[in-house]
């Protein structure tokens, strides 16, 4: 349950599904099928859907590879924030867009895995906020030939560590996109 006092709302959190993010991920078009499917998911049952939409030097603003895919669309009525910085949180509307919702528990999606989306998740976890990531709804780029795993192992170590991770007060947790249930927590074991 999260620390954050009168935030019961649910949001799904999409991060970072633009071109540029997501263009040469591992498994890209599943991913981005799943992350499909959660939004649909969340409007019908009326959850607010965040956009997350990266801008930096090697995605500026308005070029090709900071468009989000072609895909998805956020809706009209749908938040988007712009980020600068691997933590979501960081120097953005974020939190002023989570607290007008009364949003204090979020599922999470997107790119990359090994960098906006731990980040996002660990900078979630320090702000009160409970946290769960959709297991077979993130992603990222191969990064091997600098010495990372395998975009493959990256996940899956995510995955396995995100599975277990506490905090006082907050939940973390895994789940894949098919047993998403935006008003429940995973089960913690």
């Amino acid at each position: 349950m999260t620390t954050l006092e009168s935030r019961p709302n649910t949001a799904l959190l999409v991060i970072d599904v633009q071109n540029g993010a997501v263009g040469e991920a591992h498994d890209r078009d599943t991913v981005v099928a799943n992350v499909g499917s959660l939004v649909e998911k969340a409007r019908r049952e009326q959850i607010p859907v965040v956009w997350v939409q990266h801008c930096d030097d090697g995605m500026p603003r308005g070029s090709e590879s900071w468009r989000i895919v072609s895909e998805l669309a956020p809706g009209e009525a749908e938040p988007l924030v712009e980020k600068h910085y691997g933590d979501s949180f960081e120097e953005t509307t974020l939190e002023a867009v989570l607290s007008d919702l009364g949003v204090g528990r979020l599922v999470v999606a997107g790119a990359q895995t090994d960098e906006c989306i731990r980040s996002t998740l660990h900078g979630a976890i320090v702000r009160g906020y409970d946290a769960t990531l959709v297991s077979d709804a993130h992603t990222t780029e191969d990064l091997s030939k600098w010495g990372a795993p395998t975009p493959d192992k990256v996940i899956a170590h995510t995955n396995l560590y995100w599975s277990g991770h506490r905090a006082p007060g907050r939940t973390a947790g895994t789940v894949e996109t098919k047993s998403v249930d935006f008003g429940r927590a995973p089960e913690t074991t």
